[in-house]
């Protein structure tokens, strides 16, 4: 009966807090691979079982097929983010990438390092962050219009989830771990509720100075109210909201979440597992993706800025808000990383050098007393001498007309 007791109590006690944190989801819309029942991406080809474990090609491939073929995308002439790869194209600068993993065979992706939080490999099975690292960091191929922001800065996988909706504590023990892998920027495409490990996970992060990129969130018919999407919405990180091809604010980016800029998340293209591409992406998982670019472009050609100055000068070069949701307006990559910003001038100038040593400026010696009194002596005794000469010299002419006798009274 003890036992029995026990086992009540348990699970007394963990049903809500289960029932209260329900697991993060990808912030993406597409139509095929990201819609549906959270269990979309659950099944056990996709997330679990020997097969999934083992990362063979038949079991661990995303629901949607991918492309060979592709044209220029919209949002990578709208950016025009090559115009600024002669002055910064993200070396030096690391970018970690919490998802779903990374398929790093693909031929314009490399990844320095990757990490599976979640026993199933490091391998993408659901294409979502092999398709966030090819907009980031995508590095340039014969023959391919598709290019990433910054494919100079070098990459490493977090695997946090093998499927749709994972386990938001591996979310933030991911964010952890990408700083202390010394990651500079964190991209974080996904979204959950506030947690206490979630929100530590982000404090720990920002005190080791990497900038937080994270998604806003969509908000789909199913999905009812409107709430914040987190990390994005903690204080520190820089929130990413979606646009369309006319720069306007995608019908399903998060308005709860206090965004700090846009870019675009509508119609767009990618690397995609298998070598492949996809065209129809959809969501503020991508547009974060490109702040993240952009924010590695920064980190490199400002290395003395930290993470708050950097997240500064993103939203301060951003393109003008529209209204709520829209944040500072649609990130640019150009002014981001050219414009001079008068604050920020002051507050990179070179250091004042350092004040002397004490020992390097000799001090006055102390008054010798004895010296200034000998010397008062001799200065009045001249002044005497002075004075006696001046009445000699008035009184012997005058002595002389009288002969030196008295006069008369």
């Amino acid at each position: 009966m003890r036992g029995l007791a026990g086992v009540a109590l348990a699970l007394a006690t963990a049903l809500p807090i289960a029932l209260a944190a329900p697991p993060p989801a990808y912030a993406h819309a597409g139509k095929a691979a990201y819609s549906g029942k959270a269990t979309a991406h659950t099944g056990k080809a996709a997330s679990s079982g020997k097969a999934a474990r083992a990362g063979t090609s038949d079991t661990c491939a995303p629901s949607k097929p991918g492309s060979v073929s592709l044209s220029e995308p919209w949002a990578q002439r709208r950016l025009d983010f090559t115009s600024v790869w002669p002055l910064t194209r993200g070396r030096g600068v690391t970018v970690a990438i919490v998802d779903s993993g990374v398929d790093a065979r693909h031929p314009q992706l490399k990844v320095a390092k990757a990490v599976d939080l979640t026993g199933t490999g490091t391998r993408d099975c659901m294409g979502h962050g092999t398709s966030v690292a090819g907009i980031i960091a995508g590095i340039e191929r014969k023959g391919s219009p598709f290019v990433g922001v910054a494919p100079d800065a070098r990459l490493i996988s977090i695997k946090q989830t093998n499927a749709e909706r994972g386990d938001p504590a591996l979310l933030a023990k991911a964010i952890a771990k990408a700083a202390d892998l010394g990651a500079q920027v964190i991209n974080v495409s996904v979204k959950a509720i506030d947690r206490m490990d979630l929100r530590k996970a982000v404090g720990y992060a920002l005190s080791k100075d990497a900038v937080i990129v994270a998604a806003a969130g969509n908000v789909t018919k199913e999905d009812g109210t409107p709430s914040p999407a987190y990390p994005a919405a903690y204080p520190g990180v820089l929130a990413v909201g979606s646009s369309t091809p006319d720069d306007e604010l995608a019908e399903f980016s998060n308005t709860s979440t206090p965004v700090a800029v846009l870019a675009p998340g509508q119609d767009l293209t990618s690397t995609w597992p298998g070598g492949t591409y996809q065209k129809d992406l959809k969501g503020t998982s991508q547009a974060t993706a490109y702040v993240s670019g952009v924010v590695a472009l920064v980190r490199a050609r400002y290395p003395q800025l930290d993470n708050v100055r950097v997240r500064r000068r993103v939203v301060l070069t951003a393109d003008g808000t529209k209204g709520t949701g829209t944040g500072a307006g649609i990130v640019n990559p150009r002014l981001a990383v050219t414009m001079i910003l008068p604050s920020e001038v002051v507050a990179v100038a070179p250091q004042q050098p350092p004040p002397l040593a004490e020992e390097a400026v000799s001090k006055a010696p102390p008054p010798d007393e004895r010296t200034i009194g000998v010397a008062a002596a001799v200065a009045g005794g001249a002044l005497g001498a002075a004075a006696l000469v001046v009445v000699a010299a008035v009184l012997t002419p005058l002595g002389r007309r009288r002969r030196w006798q008295p006069g008369r009274g």
